[in-house]
Formats: C-alpha cells, structure tokens, sequence
C-alpha cells in the first residue's frame, strides 16, 4: 500500500464522491444573486411607462399573427412566446426584465474575469457600473445605471447589452488565449466553429439593437487589436469568418437596415408613434434618443461625470502595457501574460484593451452621435477602476487615494441620482429622485377591443394604449368604425358622444361616439 493511501483522510457524506472538495460560493455570484432580486423587485414596482407601450404594442400585434420581415429576432421570440404561454405584450414585458438581467449579470462577470481572475473584480466593477455615473438622474437603456435598469429591463436594449458582454468575454478569450492546451490542427489555433459562433453573436446584437450592435463592433476591434498577438494568415482568416458571419446575418437577417430608427418601425404608425423612435424617453428627466439629446452637452456631463475617476486607473494600465507605469500585483490580466512584475511588462501587450476600448467607444459617441452607446463608452474606466481596487493588500498610496475617490463617487452618486431605484416612495427619507410613474390605462382598455381605433390627444394615453393592443387615430380619421373617444381635462365632450369611464388619477374621460348617418367624427376641441 502507497503512503500517499496511508494519509489520505477519507470522505464520508455527500462530498465524497468529490474527493471531500466543496464547491464555494464566489462573492460575484453571492452579490449577483442580491443585485438580480433587488433590482427584479425594482422593476416590478415601477408602472410601465416611456417607450414601454412601444414594445408591448410590438408584442400584441405579433401576438395576433401580424409578422412584418422587418422585426428584429427579439420581437419575433417575444411574439412566439406570447403565442405559446397566452400571455399580453404588458406581463410579456415583465417576464423579459428578469430573464435580460440574468444575460447582463452573467455577461459582466465573465467579461470581467477575462479582464482579471480577482474574486472581487466583478463584484466592484457591479457597483460601479449600476452607481457610479453622475449626480444628474438620467433615464433610458443602454446601461447598468439602477435608475434607468427600472424601466428598461424589458427593453431589447437590455438583452443586447447582455449579449455584448458575453461578446466581449469570448472575443478576449479567443484574442489572448493564454492556455497551454494544442487545438486540433497544424496551426494549433482554436477551431474555426467557435469564430463562426461568435460573428452569430454579434450578429445578433446588432439585429436585436442596432445602436449596440455598433458599440459591440468598436469593442470587438478594441479587444482584437489589444490582445492579438502572431498575425499570421490563420489567424487572420479566423477573424475574417467571425466578421463575414455578422456581416451576412445582417444582410439576410430581418432587421437588416443599421442603425434604423426602431426594431419596432412597422408597429410604431399610431398617430404621434409615427415620430416614436424606440430610442426616444419621455420623461421629466429630458429626451433620451439615439443620437445626442441629454438636454445639451451640459445636461449630458452631470449625468456621467463621476464615471470619470476611472480614468486614472485607465491610464495606468496604459502605462503598464508600455511598461512604463507601477507594477501591478500578482494575477492581474490587465495585460497578456503579465505577471505584475516590471520584468514581465515586455512580454506584455504594447495595447491596453479597455483604454483602446474607451477610445474607440468615445469616437463612436462623439462621431456617430449615437448616446446609446455611453453606456458601453464609460464600462471601460468603471471595469478598470474595480480591476485596480481588487488587488490585494497592503495598497500604496496612489490605490488608497484611488479607492477612497472611488468609495465618495459611489455614495455621492447613489445618494444624489440613483437611490430612487431601490427607496420606495413611502419609506423615503430625504426624497430621492424617483422613476417616473405614469398613469395606468386598464380601465379604458377594459371597454375597448384589441384592434378598435381610438381618437385621443393625451400624452400618456398615445403612448401607453398601443401596448394593449388598441389602434390609435387622430380626429382626421373619417372611418366609419371610429366610435371611442378619450379625451383630457380640458376637451370637450362631443354631442354624439356617451361618457363610458373616467380615470380618478387623471381625469380622461373614454366616450363612445353614437353611430349617425355622417360616421365622421368630429376633431378634438377644447373649452
């Protein structure tokens, strides 16, 4: 008998069969967990509001069997399973927020162990993202900012930036590909299915959101550029195909057209919708568009400013990578084969890929005036400051100086622009900025049948009736089958009209339009 079965201890109960090894817990998976209850319940507090009923409308009509070859995949999937479970455009919407938060906290912590294998580097790189943005509340999609992930989580924008993550993680695997491990065949090089595979991704996001789908392709080049090393005609064919796949899914996929005005254009013809780009958010916290709309320069600033303390920590990885800047501690992989030490930083990437990532993000922002992708602009500090405050003690003094500014951008933005996302109302203390809460319309759409046009000027209600599946038509519309009226506080009732509801919140009145011999009604007119 061996002596190494004479010291063996043996292994009684269920971690026996795994040579006595229990599998832990890692902090990013404890906190993720947190962090998805938290902001699950978040969003299912907040009423439907903004470009909501946009996409719930984009759900009820596929629903209902209209398809249009214009529809991005995540309508499509949306629409099939409405079909399938029976359920409306407005639960479909809830369902999809958790199930989107999943994507996206499962894309950031494998984006960030390809950055680093720091336990605590995703769980910072959470925090920063979700808080540390401004002291301006801002709202749209596009981000991990708390205050806007209340109402955005159903969105596709949510999904796709999931999957830009995951995009990320696998294009930096594939780029550095540090492991020790010979591929099958002579160039010893990972197999061309997996490079097919990751062009089907980014081919995805930029079908299901065109907007990201450019951000994505600026961080695919980022990541590229930064980690690839021994160019050589392999390796050049390999990321050929993975752009060749993205570039044909967008050639024959359904959504083709990039960057379009909505995923949901065939669906967004209800009066004012026809001006309704998927991109636009109604808020009292300004316009959130495609293109730079964040209420001036100045609005857009305070809105993202505290993301900027990363930047330092971005510019000391551009240091390292000439090897020029402090070492950093064992383990990161900031760098390509960077061991921490001032000797190793030769055998280290002459380029960065969060600071190329940065830039090119940047350029996007300010050439394409696309603000959808400021979000994936300002991850690259955010992912660099938590990859610097995750080293192990004892610091220096410039990293404690570092985690210390980090430490008050985190309470100063949470406290100032995103506490509302988590404080309910009625237990909030000092009165955070709250999302917006608009006004329910399950009391008109209980008279009025899915299809059925309804003449209406109200703010809310053009945004919100489409998603029950009701048509929309101004007082221009002289259909014969227009007999419902919803009209505000300061418009007057028509003669032929009979009042069927009313809303205590808001005051609308809903009529019905007594059917005349002239079928026209008549355009909404005030007191």
């Amino acid at each position: 008998m061996s002596t190494g079965a004479l010291l063996r201890r043996a292994t009684r109960g269920s971690t026996a069969l795994r040579g006595g090894r229990v599998r832990r817990l890692t902090p990013y998976q404890v906190f993720g967990l947190l962090f998805w209850l938290l902001m699950t319940l978040a969003y299912w507090r907040v009423p439907p509001c903004c470009e909501a009923g946009l996409h719930a409308a984009a759900v009820a009509r596929l629903r209902a069997g209209l398809t249009d070859p214009a529809v991005s995949p995540y309508v499509l999937a949306q629409g099939a399973l409405a079909r399938l479970t029976g359920l409306s455009g407005w639960q479909l919407l809830r369902v999809c927020g958790p199930l989107n938060l999943v994507v996206l906290l499962t894309g950031l912590g494998r984006l960030v162990r390809v950055l680093s294998p720091r336990p605590w580097a995703p769980v910072l790189a959470l925090v920063f993202g979700s808080v540390l943005w401004g002291t301006r509340p801002a709202w749209g999609g596009g981000s991990l900012a708390l205050l806007p992930l209340t109402g955005s989580l159903g969105y596709p924008s949510a999904f796709a930036l999931g999957l830009t993550f995951w995009a990320w993680s696998l294009t930096g695997a594939r780029a550095r590909d540090l492991r020790r491990v010979r591929y099958v065949g002579p160039s010893g090089l990972r197999s061309l299915s997996g490079y097919a595979a990751l062009g089907l991704l980014y081919g995805t996001v930029a079908l299901v959101d065109p907007v990201t789908g450019v951000g994505a392709a600026a961080g695919a080049v980022a990541f590229v550029a930064g980690w690839q090393r021994g160019w050589r005609g392999s390796v050049w064919g390999r990321w050929a195909l993975t752009c060749a796949v993205a570039a044909a899914m967008l050639a024959f996929g359904t959504h083709a057209r990039v960057p379009a005005a909505s995923p949901y254009e065939p669906y967004a013809s209800y009066g004012v919708y026809g001006s309704y780009a998927l991109y636009g958010s109604y808020s009292s916290y300004g316009s959130y568009d495609g293109s730079i709309g964040l209420a001036g320069l100045t609005g857009w600033a305070g809105q993202c400013w505290l993301a900027l303390l990363g930047v330092p920590a971005l510019w000391l990885r551009a240091r390292r990578a000439a090897g020029t800047g402090p070492p950093s501690s064992l383990g990161s992989l900031g760098s390509p084969g960077s061991l921490g030490s001032p000797g190793s930083l030769g055998l280290a990437a002459r380029r960065d890929p969060l600071v190329l990532l940065f830039a090119l993000e940047c350029l996007v922002l300010a050439g394409g005036r696309l603000v959808g992708v400021l979000g994936l602009a300002l991850l690259a500090p955010q992912c660099a400051l938590a990859v610097e405050l995750a080293a192990q003690r004892p610091w220096p003094r410039w990293r404690r100086a570092l985690g210390w500014a980090a430490g008050g951008g985190v309470c100063l933005g949470f406290l100032a622009a995103q506490a509302g996302a988590v404080v309910p109302r009625s237990v909030d203390p000092v009165g955070f900025t709250q999302p917006p809460r608009w006004p329910s319309y399950d009391w008109a759409a209980r008279h009025i049948g899915p299809g059925e046009p309804v003449i209406t000027d109200a703010y809310y209600a053009v945004r919100l009736l489409p998603g029950y599946g009701i048509d929309l038509t101004d007082g221009h519309d002289h259909r014969p089958r227009v007999r419902w009226l919803l009209l505000t506080r300061q418009e007057r009732l028509p003669a032929e009209a009979v009042v069927v509801d009313w809303s205590r919140r808001t005051g609308e009145v809903l009529a019905r339009l007594a059917r005349t011999r002239d079928a026209s009604p008549a355009p909404l007119t005030t007191r």
